[in-house]
């Protein structure tokens, strides 16, 4: 594995998550760039590894790319951590290997803990495809534009949240999207205060309030996926949504007819919907 980077998924929170071949990675490696080197330290501690650490952030990532290039230019093999979970899913680590892709270099996956998965993993939402928007931004009206453009998706969304932002995250959820949808709140997955619950979008802001601890901890939302206009099923409004990112609403709603055998009428008023949200 010389000359290659190895993006590495650590543990979200139980040390034990953590695969045997990112074990021998993390112990073969000459370098092991990182968010935090004293984070890193913990895990690399508990695990009986030592290694060389390099700093790797979001406010240096691309200088501490070119060190990483360096080092694979020397013939040395490297692995990239984040604090928790899989580098470059929400946390830094794309621009890096992008730098270190053009460069021409190796780079290869060692797959593991993922928070969004372990989440959906344990929700019991049955919608067919997920949509991972990651942190909405923090600023009130971005946020709020944000969630406009994601209602119409036909997909459980699925979000991070921080817990001082959670409560406004919610309340904004259950104000702009249906209340027929459903939420689940997943809080500090794998870690000694777990909690996965599921119900109606519109009840979670006052179960939030309810108990200042379900205010803690590092949150992943899944919210479901909107329900179907009267008479359409799910999957004719998936369709007749991919048809709208390329044709104009009259166009879409005649094809999609024509694939599902749905009313055109129906689907013709449901686009004007999704074009409108």
């Amino acid at each position: 594995m010389k000359a290659t980077l190895s993006i590495v998924a650590t543990p979200i929170g139980n040390l034990g998550d953590i695969t045997l071949r990112a074990l021998d990675c993390l112990r073969a490696a000459d370098a092991i760039a990182c968010e935090d080197t004293r984070h890193a330290r913990r895990l690399l501690d508990h695990h009986g590894i030592r290694g060389q650490l390099l700093a790797l952030h979001e406010h240096n990532e691309q200088a501490a790319a070119e060190k990483l290039i360096g080092l694979l230019a020397a013939g040395k093999s490297v692995a990239l951590i984040s604090d928790a979970g899989t580098p470059g899913v929400s946390d830094p680590g794309a621009r890096a290997v992008a730098a270190v892709r053009r460069a021409g270099y190796r780079v290869t996956p060692l797959p593991g803990p993922n928070a969004a998965i372990a989440a959906l993993s344990a929700a019991g939402l049955d919608d067919p495809h997920f949509h991972f928007v990651g942190f909405l931004p923090a600023k009130l009206g971005a946020r709020r534009a944000a969630l406009a453009a994601l209602k119409g998706i036909s997909a459980t969304l699925v979000f991070y949240e921080a817990p001082h932002r959670i409560e406004e995250t919610v309340a904004d959820l259950a104000a702009l999207l249906e209340p027929e949808r459903e939420i689940v709140v997943a809080r500090e997955l794998t870690k000694l205060f777990e909690q996965i619950e599921r119900m109606p979008l519109p009840e979670a802001p006052a179960w939030l309030a309810a108990d200042e601890n379900r205010r803690r901890g590092e949150f992943v939302l899944l919210v479901s996926a909107p329900p179907p206009a009267a008479g359409i099923d799910a999957e004719s409004e998936r369709i007749l949504a991919l048809l709208l990112e390329e044709l104009p609403v009259k166009q879409a709603a005649k094809l999609a007819a024509a694939i599902t055998g749905q009313p055109k009428n129906a689907l013709y008023e449901r686009a004007l919907e999704l074009k409108d949200s």
